[in-house]
């Protein structure tokens, strides 16, 4: 968190240096004695500081804004016994000599001489600050450091909700959570820093009757001092010192009280007590009858000083009256001008790039205080789909729909229903993987993400299942994998020029030369067209670098031919696209194609300023695919993922011709495998 700039550098850069040095000069103070000047300019020191905290905290709008108090606390508190060791010392050893002024003051000048008054007096501030001050003090701190630490968790997951919605950047997310956390660690802190001022007015008490006994024992027995004269020397400076001591320790246990007695609010103590003591005329208006009344029963100056009193009440309730009808009638107009201003379509056309739609009856699951987790799932899909295809999600808006099923939910891609699907938020989804043999009862369906067949079971049966050899999935997990697999399915429509913009621009923060030369060779939108096409065939555009390199390069040989300029990055890329295909064994199994076939496929090659077309006989088309499936059939019974292997000047048509049909079939080029990969070829199409 930014603090204002209130001291010069020199200072600031040399604070914890005076810190050091204060520490040093306390621990010396109670172990070397020191004269009574020194003493004096202590003494006043610590009313000053005192004061200062004190009027810092009624200043602080927000508690955490004073981050530094529970040190302060202790760093005062310690300060404080080292002047009560040091003015004892002085006191006891000096007697009548001692020339201590503001302990002789307070003694002799506030309680009159008078050591009786004085010690009445110095009881009675002990009594308010203990008994009032600190009891009250320390319970609020250990009641709110308990509640804040029990209400992380809840404004963890509302931060990470309102993240998901797109409320909130990823950047006031983390500004959250340091605040939380700040405040966890401040209000814990004053948990045991209050027990510190609580030990202080103990000691205070201790020391001065410490301070007694010894004065009159130093006094009457060492000195042979009558017993009044010596009471009246050592009682009163001993008192003189008590209140010394007190009235600073006074200041910060009211500072201690203050701040963790302090509620949310805009404002400082002084704005929020003023205005929320006049913000009621009525009950300005009886408080002020009442004291006229009490005026009236007495004659002379109570009846003046109460009539004074009623007149000043009257006024500010009568003040009170007119600001709450300025603001009434300021409110009036602005609803009155709201219903004549006609409505604002524009903000209508506004599209959600990502949404998720649910029923009523799924709200629980993205409800986290109903134990709901499907928000912190959608954390980590966003975070997957950067580590994995290098993609920038959006925030992913969450609405319900009442006009849903109450189990239905659908997947939104810029406003347009891409998928959906219903789930049962009672029972579990079975899949068998292909090696379960038993069969499960419960109802037959389809698992939304890859359509394979599964059944709704009962949680009792989950363990049946599981030692059966199905895969048992939970209702978020159906939800999340389901959207995990149309965000890579749709990434090349989900990624935009603006998310293009904000990867150069990350990309551009440690290699600034690579991403100029460029966006010199292409614009923003050419950029974009090419990530576009490599996500479309599910190839990861997370190593930018080369990318960008290869297109700075290769830009002056193929010109704004983008279709040519994305091969050439994909060969760029053959490390990462043979990785994604290889089989446990190290090896790559490929269909291969006819050269014929390919040399025919090339030769119907129809560049158009739409893209790249075949032009050919839809019948030989046909023909083609039926080939080629038979032989991805065969791949499929021996537990192989069909991928056609072509020659680099083959594979875009190839891919192009087989879109429609096989809109998932993966289509290499031999320049995207890398040279010390096996190739295995399962099968090859025929011309």
């Amino acid at each position: 968190m930014a603090r204002p700039k209130t001291l010069p550098d020199s200072i600031l850069k040399n604070a914890d240096a005076m810190i050091a040095l204060g520490v040093a000069v306390v621990v010396i103070m109670m172990v070397i004695p020191i004269p009574a000047w020194v003493l004096d300019i202590g003494m006043a020191l610590s009313i000053t500081i005192s004061m200062i905290v004190l009027l810092s905290v009624m200043y602080t709008v927000k508690a955490i804004d004073f981050s530094a108090f529970p040190s302060l606390l202790l760093l005062t508190t310690v300060y404080r016994l080292s002047l009560n060791v040091s003015s004892t010392r002085l006191i006891l050893s000096q007697g009548t000599a001692f020339q201590g002024k503001i302990i002789r003051f307070f003694g002799e000048v506030v309680v009159s001489g008078n050591y009786v008054i004085g010690i009445v007096v110095f009881l009675i501030l002990v009594a308010i600050q203990f008994m009032v001050i600190v009891k009250g003090a320390t319970r609020v701190s250990e009641v709110a450091a308990r509640f804040t630490l029990d209400a992380m968790p809840g404004k963890q997951m509302a931060i990470d909700a309102d993240l998901n919605s797109g409320i909130i950047t990823e950047k006031e997310a983390i500004e959250r959570r340091e605040e939380i956390r700040r405040e966890a660690d401040f209000y814990g802190a004053m948990d045991g820093a209050s027990k510190f001022v609580q030990g202080d007015v103990i000691a205070g008490l201790v020391i001065t009757a410490i301070n007694i006994i010894g004065g009159l024992s130093i006094g009457v027995l060492m000195k042979g001092e009558p017993v009044v004269e010596a009471a009246s020397t050592y009682t009163l400076l001993t008192i003189g010192d008590g209140l010394v001591s007190q009235i600073p320790s006074l200041l910060i246990s009211m500072s201690t009280g203050l701040i963790v007695t302090r509620a949310a609010s805009e404002d400082n103590l002084g704005v929020d007590v003023i205005s929320q003591l006049t913000m009621q005329p009525r009950a300005l208006m009886i408080a002020s009858g009442m004291l006229g009344f009490l005026g009236a029963l007495y004659l002379g100056w109570p009846m003046l000083l109460f009539s004074a009193l009623t007149g000043t009440l009257a006024w500010t309730c009568q003040r009170t009256v007119k600001e709450l009808q300025k603001e009434e009638e300021v409110r009036e107009k602005k609803d009155q001008a709201k219903q004549r201003k006609p409505e604002n379509v524009a903000s209508l056309l506004a599209v959600d790039p990502l949404e998720v739609e649910i029923g009523y009856a799924l709200i629980p699951l993205v409800d986290p205080e109903q134990g709901g987790d499907l928000l912190e799932r959608i954390t980590m899909i966003r975070r997957q789909m950067a580590l994995e295809l290098g993609l920038i999600v959006p925030p992913i808006r969450i609405r319900d729909n009442m006009q849903f099923r109450p189990n239905q939910y659908a997947i939104k891609i810029k406003g347009v229903e891409v998928a959906s699907a219903s789930i049962k938020t009672d029972q579990y989804l079975a899949m068998n993987p292909g090696t379960a043999t038993a069969e499960l009862k419960g109802e037959a369906t389809r698992e939304p993400a890859f359509g394979l067949p599964a059944v709704w079971i009962r949680e009792r049966d989950r363990q049946k299942a599981e030692l059966a050899g199905y895969t048992v999935v939970d209702p978020p997990s159906v939800i999340a994998t389901h959207l995990t697999e149309i965000l890579k399915r749709h990434a090349f429509e989900i990624l935009g020029r603006q998310e293009t913009q904000q990867i150069l621009d990350e990309i551009k923060k440690h290699y600034p030369a690579l991403v100029e030369d460029a966006t010199k060779a292409l614009s923003v939108g050419e950029i974009h067209k090419i990530l576009q096409n490599l996500l479309r065939e599910g190839v990861p555009i997370r190593d930018m670098v080369t990318i960008l390199e290869t297109i700075a390069d290769r830009t002056a040989a193929y010109g704004k031919d983008l279709d040519r300029l994305t091969e050439v990055v994909r060969a760029a890329l053959a490390r990462h696209i043979t990785k994604q295909y290889l089989s446990d064994d190290g090896t790559l199994a490929v269909i291969t194609l006819d050269p014929r076939l390919e040399e025919e496929v090339v030769a119907g090659v129809e560049i158009t300023p739409e893209g790249r077309t075949i032009n050919m006989d839809p019948a030989r088309i046909q023909r083609i695919l039926e080939k080629l499936g038979v032989e991805a059939e065969k791949a499929v019974q021996a537990g192989i993922s069909p991928l056609v292997l072509t020659s680099p000047r083959a594979r875009a048509a190839f891919k192009t011709l087989t879109q429609r049909a096989a809109p998932n079939l993966v289509v290499l080029s031999f320049s995207e495998i890398i040279p010390d990969i096996e190739i295995r070829t399962i099968g090859t199409v025929a011309a």
